[in-house]
């Protein structure tokens, strides 16, 4: 009989642990904000957006803006993919999701890169905040004025992994803003975001997005997001044929939900998105680097120095002088005085006439010659000589006052008809553009070997060109370059 009382109360307990599973759990997360945002990444058009400028948490979509800085931090030469890092106990201390990693350990930079996009691993990116800035604080900063840089006006970044923290937010139109930014200003590694494993080092690790990147076609990023605060976040690019979406979701309710909301807003983006647009890339802000001290440099910062520490050399080598005249003019000149003088002083013989003085004798002609000129007596001789009449093999020219016409010669042609040349880009700066030029070179040996290499400076920015080809090479070139995705056309000898 008591057996019977006591087994409708025990159904009643695990009838009350499942609804506070199945109900209590999702409401609290349900709890979180709702936002949304659409846009066509090719032009930045937006599509669709919700609650898109309300300050929400982020979670993990954090960890985008902490790759961007490490990306920007090894373009730059801060830190190389291959450095060593050691792990401070304070990135060791965070809580999962985590890579495992134990205070004291040492791990390459490139392995920690890896465990933040695919793990969205909180102990790699605290570590990564340590290697760059010192500290993780210091990095949060950097953070914020690089979001600032990109137009993220009401973001600010507490931490690198995104954990809850008062003052951590972000928005739906921000975190889609930083997700086109990724693709577009460092797309050697956006291939991170796609990848469904990848080796950390220490171990193999499994991304957070793999389940939408395995059901929708055209999928390949970018990044997930939860805390309880947060909801369930997810900021997603697709690609099919020439367009390309990217779908930012707040607030999901749980990771199939969400995933189930991108892909409808994903489908919305790729119907209102036209076939063909003009491609309006994101400008890539300016590098600021650090200051003094291990601080990054930001914008409102002024560094001064003392006078006595004031830098009295420049960083950069000087330019290469241009001489106001070509040394071959100044040399034919040169030699007109020397044999102008000796033609003054003394009667030509044959001999003279036919020697034509070589490079350092003219030299020294003219360094007595100057001397001469500077001393009286040398004058008074001068003077009482009367000058002899020109020999009909002396030809002089007016050269004080006709210069010769100065031409820059970049190539000597020897096989004819290379005068053709390829334009591989407009680019922000010089540096990079010679930067793509070399890697250009690098991978299109066969055709861009013996090719000139020239950047040639624009109103708008700075054009990245190959010369001295034939029209087959040019066109070849092009045609294997427009292959592998780079931009390429062909330059007219006009």
């Amino acid at each position: 009989m008591r057996t019977r009382d006591t087994h409708p109360v025990r159904w009643i307990l695990v009838a009350l642990a499942a609804l506070w599973i199945f109900v209590v759990v999702p409401l609290s997360a349900a709890a979180a904000p709702y936002a949304a945002m659409v846009i066509d990444a090719r032009s930045g058009k937006v599509l669709h957006s919700r609650n898109a400028d309300t300050r929400l948490h982020p979670a993990s979509l954090t960890k985008m803006m902490t790759l961007y800085v490490v990306f920007e931090a090894v373009e730059n030469g801060e830190i190389g993919l291959d450095d060593v890092i050691t792990i401070s106990r304070h990135a060791a201390s965070e809580p999962p999701s985590k890579l495992g990693l134990r205070s004291g350990q040492k791990i390459k930079l490139r392995y920690l890169i890896r465990a933040a996009s695919v793990k969205s691993a909180n102990d790699a990116a605290t570590a990564l905040a340590e290697a760059i800035e010192g500290s993780e604080a210091r990095f949060a900063r950097r953070m914020t004025r690089t979001a600032k840089s990109l137009g993220m006006t009401k973001t600010t970044f507490k931490n690198a992994h995104g954990l809850t923290e008062q003052g951590h937010l972000s928005t739906a139109r921000d975190m889609t803003t930083l997700g086109r930014h990724l693709f577009y200003d460092y797309p050697e590694y956006y291939n991170l975001f796609s990848r469904t494993s990848t080796d950390a080092g220490v171990r193999s690790v499994r991304n957070t997005n793999r389940r939408l990147l395995g059901a929708y076609r055209g999928a390949d990023g970018i990044k997930t997001g939860y805390t309880r605060a947060a909801g369930f976040n997810l900021v997603a690019s697709a690609e099919r044929g020439r367009e390309r979406v990217i779908a930012t979701v707040f607030g999901g309710r749980s990771s199939h939900w969400r995933n189930a909301r991108v892909a409808e807003l994903l489908d919305m983006g790729f119907k209102r998105s036209p076939t063909r647009v003009a491609l309006n890339k994101p400008a890539k802000p300016a590098y600021l680097g650090k200051l003094k001290g291990g601080a990054s440099g930001g914008v409102g910062k002024t560094v001064r120095l003392a006078s006595a520490a004031a830098v009295k050399k420049s960083l950069r080598p000087t330019a290469r002088p241009v001489p106001e005249t070509p040394a071959a003019t100044v040399v034919a000149k040169a030699d007109i005085e020397v044999a102008l003088k000796q033609a003054q002083a003394v009667e030509l013989t044959p001999e003279t006439t036919a020697k034509e003085p070589s490079d350092t004798e003219a030299a020294e002609a003219v360094g007595s010659a100057s001397v001469a000129e500077g001393t009286v007596a040398e004058k008074a001789v001068l003077a009482s000589v009367k000058p002899e009449l020109r020999p009909n093999s002396l030809v002089l020219s007016d050269v004080s006052r006709e210069e010769p016409e100065q031409q820059v010669v970049t190539r000597i042609s020897t096989s004819g008809g290379r005068n053709w040349g390829i334009n591989v880009g407009r680019y922000p700066s010089r540096y990079k553009a010679r930067k793509v030029l070399l890697k250009t070179a690098l991978s299109e040996l066969d055709t861009l070997d013996e090719a000139l290499r020239k950047v040639v400076d624009r109103p708008s920015g700075y054009d990245a060109n190959f010369f001295g080809l034939t029209r087959e090479t040019a066109d070849l070139a092009c045609r294997r370059l427009q292959a592998k995705q780079m931009t390429c056309f062909m330059i007219d000898p006009g």
